[in-house]
Formats: structure tokens, sequence, C-alpha cells
């Protein structure tokens, strides 16, 4: 019997982001608390970001608005973490990723860096990612708990696969999941409209841009 060759990552054809009227309602009624909040910036490095075509859609407006994210999140005190994987993992670290995605990124300048405009600052954190799940094998958890968070704000790529399964995860945690719908990006829009679809439903909130950063400055402002 063949062996189906291993799945690599697609070139990706544009498509429009999902307006804010687009967005599902969602099940659960959290609100967005900055002082509960943290933000996740989920594998923005070249090596994901280089299979959409650049300057346009989806991934240029998603980068855009992960910028104001971020901004918005330090300018309120809310903590940015960011996930990157390494590059030329070991078969044995990469695990059965290796069988679906083949050896994934090489340890150079063109794959692993997070992507310049949303390069890290001092005080963020950037965790090491081992799979899909930005909480596999990470101390996330523990760095947010340490800092009394108890929201995460996800924004990034791929939006039904890491970001969709880390909202599921936080969720399993008692870790409440905010989906920013205009600040992530997927395969294909039916891909990225299923991922809001299943967190809605099932694991948090759906957001716009808009009402997270409006949320995000609610915070009270920083002692004198």
């Amino acid at each position: 019997m063949t062996t189906p060759p291993p799945r690599r990552l697609p070139s990706i054809a544009t498509y429009d982001l999902p307006a804010e009227a687009d967005l599902p309602p969602s099940r659960a009624d959290w609100q967005l608390d900055p002082v509960r909040a943290a933000l996740l910036v989920h594998d923005m490095q070249a090596y994901f970001v280089d299979a959409f075509v650049p300057q346009s859609a989806p991934i240029a407006p998603a980068t855009a608005a992960i910028a104001q994210l971020i901004a918005g999140a330090r300018a309120a005190g809310v903590p940015v973490f960011y996930t990157a994987q390494n590059g030329d993992q070991d078969r044995r670290d990469r695990g059965l990723q290796a069988d679906l995605w083949g050896p994934g990124m090489r340890h150079i300048a063109e794959h692993q860096p997070i992507i310049e405009p949303l390069a890290p600052e001092s005080g963020d954190f950037v965790l090491t990612k081992h799979r899909y799940s930005a909480f596999q094998r990470s101390n996330l958890e523990t760095l947010m708990r340490a800092r009394g968070r108890d929201q995460l704000i996800i924004c990034g790529v791929y939006a039904h696969i890491g970001c969709m399964l880390t909202a599921g995860e936080a969720f399993q945690r008692d870790i409440e999941p905010f989906f920013v719908a205009d600040a992530l990006a997927d395969f294909s829009r039916a891909w990225h409209d299923a991922a809001l679809d299943q967190v809605a439903d099932c694991s948090g909130v759906v957001l716009s841009t808009r009402q997270t950063l409006a949320a995000l400055d609610k915070a009270p402002p920083e002692p004198k």
C-alpha cells in the first residue's frame, strides 16, 4: 500500500476577512476585561505568513489588526504573548506533525523570525511552540495565572488549526478565550468562517478588532 506524501503548507489564495456584521453569535456572554486579559499572537512567523499573497487580504489587513491589538494591549498593561516554532526540529520532538506537514521550517532568517511589523518588545513573552495548541509543553498558563489573568485574546494564523485548538484548550483550563475574527487568517474563507463558528458555539467569544480595542481601552489608568 502506497503511503500518501506528507501534507505541506498550501499556497493561500486571497479572500476578504469577515466584517463585524458577519460574526457568528457567541454562546458565552463573557465580557473582555483588560485587568484579567492577556493577548496571544499566534505563529506570526515568516514561514507561515509567506504562504499568503503578500500585501493582500487576508494577511495584510490581519497583520494591521494584530499590530493594533498589540499596541492596545501594551497601552492597557495587558501582557503580550507570542508563539514561535523552532526551525530544524528533531523528528522526535516534532512528533506526529511531521507525518502531516513534513519537517517544517528551517532555522533560517527567511523562516523562523516573527514578522517585523509585529516584532516582540522588551517585556513581551515569546513561547516556544511544540504542538497546535499554545498551551502544549509551554508555561503559558503558569505565566498567565501568576499575573492574575484568566482571559486570552487570540489572533494570528492559522484560524482553524492552532488558533482554534488553543481556544479550545484555554476553555478546558477555565481560561476564557476571545477570538478576534479580523485579526486571524487561514487557508480559505471557508476554513476561517468554520473556525469562528466552532469557537463561538463551543469555547469562546468571537469579537472584531474594533470591539476588542474598545474593551482594552476601558483599562484603569496607570498609578502615578
